[in-house]
């Protein structure tokens, strides 16, 4: 009798531990409902990229979204660049905070970049800090490598 009551607790003990296992497991959900990003995607845990991701084929117009802590920008915007694989500039512009850049939460971003045709198949996405101190020790960028298609 008292083996048969230690094989039911253990059994019993196991199935809690199993279920408090897979709960512990599941990630949390994400706050403001958007896409987490590649694990890859990330500068310094300061910008998370939702698109496009590393390697995707890109074409005119490419939406680009994603999240910077508001430190990376400066005045609500911070500098991205399209560049191709010989680092010849296709597209310069700055991405626009969408919310209160006054922080050092993530605060999101989106711009839709149209390019021309690029002389390379491939190429790289670059999303800088803004640093208007121009300090090299202060500059940070994210280049994501991107296929054209």
């Amino acid at each position: 009798m008292k083996a048969r009551l230690t094989i039911i607790f253990t059994l019993i003990a196991l199935l809690v531990i199993g279920v408090l296992w897979s709960v512990v497991r599941k990630s949390a959900p994400n706050e403001n409902n958007n896409p987490e990003p590649d694990k890859d995607v990330a500068a310094n845990g300061n910008i998370k990229l939702f698109s496009p991701l590393p390697n995707g084929v890109i074409h005119s117009p490419v939406s680009v979204r994603g999240e910077a802590r508001g430190n990376w920008y400066f005045e609500a915007s911070f500098p991205v660049r399209l560049e191709d694989a010989n680092g010849k500039i296709i597209i310069q512009t700055h991405a626009e905070a969408k919310g209160d850049w006054m922080t050092t939460n993530f605060v999101p971003f989106e711009l839709d970049l149209s390019f021309g045709a690029p002389q390379t198949d491939t190429g790289f996405l670059v999303l800088e800090n803004d640093n208007p101190s121009g300090l090299p020790e202060n500059h940070k960028e994210l280049r994501i490598p991107v296929r054209f298609k």
